[in-house]
């Protein structure tokens, strides 16, 4: 309890201030030693209810049109196809590809925060589609589609407030789409849901800290860090499912 508390705040600190990241962070550090199926029923709630108050926090800043027409339809339907995979194999195969999957976006996210460039342009068209798609695919596995959906996202919504607002409000419709089959699954049960209550705490506390460091802290620098822990979280993650394998 004390680990997974720990692992809360740090992790869902992270999307406070970010707008994305707690899923990865939990998921990637988390996997070392819970099940995937374990841990994405004890986090999804939790994330649900910070997604919820940010979304509440940023309401004016949602860009609307930009969720609901060009990035919600294509990563349901990713969704979809995620959800399917897992009902054909189990979740902790996919664990080394995630892990792969997360580095090789982390360090092209930490390119371009180090990088002198303004803000980055747009994807071409069947990036985005892609990527998108992508995203839900890896939603419906991992409840955490955050890297590709922040990387197309990211050249699409240039202000910080429209940039955390949007996201959170995207984790509220996909997770939303999650959790009825992590009950099904039977992941999310009335257990579960008794000890993401306990995790309340520790989300309030990395919550307010996140956004002391969202109002305050260059959001360029923040990012930078952010990046270079997914690598370093991915790499462990990797070595440690190769290790098992």
């Amino acid at each position: 309890m004390l680990a997974l508390s720990a692992l809360v705040l740090v992790s869902f600190f992270v999307e406070a201030a970010a707008g994305f990241g707690s899923m990865v962070v939990a998921l990637t550090v988390g996997a070392l030693f819970m099940p995937v199926d374990a841990l994405l029923g004890l986090l999804v709630p939790v994330n649900l209810v910070l997604s919820v108050y940010l979304v509440a926090r940023g309401l004016r800043f949602v860009d609307w049109r930009f969720l609901v027409r060009r990035v919600v339809p294509l990563m349901a339907l990713g969704l979809v196809g995620g959800t399917l995979l897992t009902r054909v194999v189990d979740a902790s195969v996919f664990k080394p590809v995630f892990a792969v999957f997360v580095v090789i976006v982390a360090a092209t996210q930490l390119k371009q925060a180090l990088s002198v460039q303004s803000a980055p342009k747009p994807l071409p068209e069947a990036a985005r589609v892609g990527g998108l798609l992508g995203a839900g695919v890896i939603h419906g596995i991992f409840a955490t589609g955050g890297p590709l959906a922040v990387f197309v996202s990211a050249r699409e919504l240039a202000d910080k407030h429209a940039f955390r607002a949007t996201l959170s409000a995207l984790w509220v419709v996909m997770n939303a789409l999650v959790v009825p089959r992590l009950v099904q699954d039977g992941v999310v049960t009335l257990d579960s849901l008794k000890t993401s209550a306990l995790m309340l705490l520790p989300l309030s506390l990395g919550t307010l800290l996140g956004e002391r460091v969202y109002s305050a802290l260059d959001e360029r620098k923040f990012r930078v860090a952010v990046a270079a822990l997914l690598v370093v979280a991915g790499g462990v993650l990797l070595a440690g499912s190769v290790g098992r394998a």
